[in-house]
């Protein structure tokens, strides 16, 4: 199980552990964006310190519908405890966890400041 809480922002925050190449993690903290149907987006000095392998770039709708290309990078997260292989867009803002990474999972959460927040893997 994933704990998290909300923010005074209403902002959705939990940790995410990436694994680096070295096999050494990477403690991330995101903000849940169910608007955002990939896995994960990370700055650069995120996707450094991983030794992320480029993936390609991608094209993307941000929020205010203008189209961006990104880079695309292969990280390694662990999610329900399980390593699992995501490609990361890379996006110098707070790392975001997008819907195709909470897919499969069943997330709970008090919308109030300081709520908790709770994701499980639905069986």
């Amino acid at each position: 199980m994933i704990s998290g809480n909300v923010t005074a922002d209403r902002e959705i925050v939990i940790p995410v552990e990436a694994l680096a190449a070295d096999r050494s993690v990477v403690s991330i903290r995101a903000i849940v964006d169910t608007g955002f149907n990939g896995y994960l987006t990370l700055p650069t000095d995120v996707l450094s310190a991983l030794g992320a392998f480029a993936a390609g770039t991608r094209r993307a709708e941000l929020g205010d519908g203008n189209l961006v290309e990104l880079d695309v990078y292969a990280v390694r997260v662990k999610w329900h405890d399980v390593d699992r292989d995501v490609l990361a867009l890379k996006a110098d803002t707070t790392p975001l966890v997008g819907m195709s990474l909470l897919w499969g999972s069943n997330v709970v959460f008090d919308a109030r400041d300081r709520g908790t927040v709770t994701i499980s893997a639905v069986a």
